[in-house]
């Protein structure tokens, strides 16, 4: 069994202001992002100021914000927010759902595409290898925090998470920092640099987060308010599901298209 490294989730603070892990872990993945979307416009000859990927950027928070608070509501806690629908808002109390925030962004992205004039699946090829390493860094924040910790194990890297009872636990929040931020970020930037057909690094993102993160909720300790569905399947299987599908439609879309040209 490992121990759990004692890390305060605050790292500074100025009277009432204190700086946290979690929000630096979202702050570096921001400045990375930018760097990451001007680094690969350049690459993939997309013509796109400064400027307009600051605009862009905004755009992609509103729908991280939005979407993931509505689709945490909606998935994961519809029952307590039905009854406390003044509480939706509270998004300081905690509480948001890739999912919901992934479906956010797109639509957030199309529309700012739309507005623009930009390529939609160039746009988005690019904007998921910034989100991956967004994904890996959120996932770090996480484990600093010990929340979303995995199900009970015997396994030697186990580890005592605080507040989450006496037996070790399957670090899942680095297991999913590994594949779905450091693994992913780096297929999608391979494909990238072998200049893949517009529309395959934005659909293999769908499909590959939506493989690693089935797997990785078999390690994963299951929300409380929601538990297992269905005996074993839990919720974050659950809409894994769509964006595989939704993924190997999408290849077929671009390879179809690409047959036609």
């Amino acid at each position: 069994m490992l121990s759990y490294p004692q890390i305060d989730p605050e790292i500074f603070s100025i009277g009432p202001l204190s700086v946290r892990w979690y929000g630096m872990m979202y702050l570096l993945a921001f400045v990375l992002g930018f760097g990451i979307v001007r680094y690969l416009g350049k690459l993939r000859h997309l013509a796109i100021s400064k400027e307009t990927v600051s605009d862009l950027f905004f755009y992609v928070m509103l729908g991280v914000i939005l979407g993931g608070r509505l689709g945490y509501v909606l998935f994961y806690n519809f029952d307590f927010y039905l009854h406390h629908p003044l509480s939706i808002p509270a998004v300081w109390e905690g509480g948001m759902s890739f999912h919901g925030g992934l479906l956010g962004v797109i639509i957030a992205s199309y529309l700012f595409c739309r507005k623009k004039d930009l390529p939609v699946l160039l746009v988005g090829d690019i904007l998921v290898a910034a989100a991956s390493l967004g994904l890996g860094f959120g996932r770090l924040g996480n484990f600093i925090n010990a929340e979303l910790w995995g199900r009970t194990t015997d396994m030697p890297w186990g580890m005592v998470f605080p507040g989450a009872g006496p037996l070790p636990r399957h670090p899942s929040q680095l297991y999913e920092a590994v594949l779905e931020g450091a693994v992913l970020f780096s297929l999608l930037m391979w494909m990238h640099h072998k200049k893949a057909t517009y529309g395959i690094p934005f659909f293999s993102f769908f499909f590959f987060y939506g493989c690693f993160r089935f797997f990785v909720e078999f390690f994963r300790e299951p929300d409380a308010q929601l538990g297992f569905l269905w005996s074993f399947v839990t919720m974050g299987q659950l809409l894994s599901v769509p964006m595989i599908l939704f993924a190997i439609g999408g290849w077929l879309f671009v390879f179809k298209k690409r047959q036609n040209e």
